[in-house]
C-alpha cells in the first residue's frame, strides 16, 4: 500500500462508489469514514485531508486517452517514491506519465496513472512548493511546459 500524506490539491465521480473504496483503501491507503447509500457517496480520509467518492449521473471522461492534466493529486514521503513506483507497476497499472520536476510551482518526483474509473492520479515525492514559472516562461509562447503531452 501507498502510503499516503495528504491532498495537495474534492469529491471524485466514480460510476460505483463501492468499487471505488476499496480501489482508494487498497491501492492508495485511504480510511473509510462512511458510506451513504442514499446518495451513493463514500466519505474518505487521506492523511489529514478528506475526498468524497460519489457516483457520476454522467460518463465519467475528464481526459482524452493518457493525457493527465485533469488529475487528483496525492503527496508521500520522498524516500518512499520508488516503492510506491514498484507497488502500481506490480499491480500490472500503467504509469502514464513520470516526471521529475525541477521548475514550475511543486518540484519533486511524480508518476500518474488511472483509478478504475480513468481519473487520474498523481504520486507527488513533493520537495519544494516555489512561487512557479518565471515571466519569460509564461511569456514564451514556444514554451513547453509538458513536451510529451499530447493534446
Amino acid at each position: 500500500m501507498i502510503k499516503t500524506i495528504g491532498t495537495l490539491h474534492f469529491t471524485i465521480p466514480v460510476r460505483d462508489p463501492l468499487i471505488s473504496e476499496k480501489f482508494y483503501q487498497e491501492v492508495l491507503g485511504f480510511k473509510t469514514i462512511q458510506y451513504v447509500p442514499q446518495i451513493n457517496m463514500v466519505f474518505m480520509r487521506c492523511g489529514e485531508d478528506f475526498v468524497n467518492l460519489t457516483k457520476s449521473k454522467t460518463p465519467i471522461k475528464p481526459n482524452n486517452n493518457d493525457d493527465f492534466l485533469i488529475h487528483h493529486a496525492f503527496k508521500i514521503e520522498v524516500d518512499k517514491y520508488d516503492e510506491a513506483k514498484q507497488f502500481i507497476t506490480d499491480l500490472g497499472m500503467k504509469i502514464i506519465h513520470e516526471e521529475h520536476r525541477y521548475e514550475g510551482i511543486f518540484h519533486g518526483k511524480q508518476f500518474y496513472f488511472h483509478d478504475p474509473d480513468r481519473n487520474v492520479i498523481e504520486i507527488n515525492a513533493l520537495e519544494k512548493v516555489t512561487d512557479g514559472f518565471s515571466t519569460e516562461q509564461i511569456n514564451n509562447e514556444e514554451y513547453e511546459v509538458f513536451p510529451n503531452l499530447k493534446t
